[in-house]
């Protein structure tokens, strides 16, 4: 199974692409995992709100890969335990088609790509700022794997 994440947000800093770097190194051989950073819409007074969403979900949509199961991350998502998104990911595997998880930038995620995807996933009810959101997510992500695979990283 392959994971992909697509993230609006580039030239983060260095300890975000670090802890990236360093769950994706931990996933079992056949778990990969591929990172597409989109890069923000430039931030002027002459666009509003739904222009900037439009733009990057322009750029967002050519990057998700074809026959991808698409879960959105958004604060309005399903919230799961850590052994509830294991148990959903298990089932993704059993169904065989890899996954994108989209995660938007300062402004969130375009309505097309919230109502296209199979799912949107919450992270909390809190804010985080997108980088560290992205290295909760691949946290999490390796934390349901280890469950699944019975490793003793995940520990209740």
């Amino acid at each position: 199974m392959k994971f992909h994440i697509v993230a609006v947000g580039n030239k983060l800093p260095a300890w975000v692409n670090n802890a990236f770097t360093e769950y994706s190194k931990r996933f079992p051989q056949e778990i990969t995992l591929q990172l597409t950073e989109i890069k923000p819409e430039k931030r002027t007074n002459n666009k509003n709100k739904e222009q900037l969403l439009g733009a990057e979900f322009q750029r967002i949509k050519t990057s998700i890969p074809a026959g991808c199961r698409i879960i959105a991350l958004d604060t309005h998502g399903m919230h799961y335990t850590t052994i509830q998104l294991a148990d959903v990911i298990e089932k993704w595997m059993q169904e065989g088609h890899d996954t994108v998880f989209v995660i938007g930038g300062a402004d969130g995620l375009h309505a097309s790509i919230k109502s296209s995807a199979h799912a949107t996933l919450s992270l909390s009810k809190l804010t985080f700022p997108h980088g560290l959101a992205r290295v909760i997510l691949v946290e999490q992500l390796y934390r349901a794997i280890s469950l699944i695979k019975h490793h003793p990283y995940h520990r209740i």
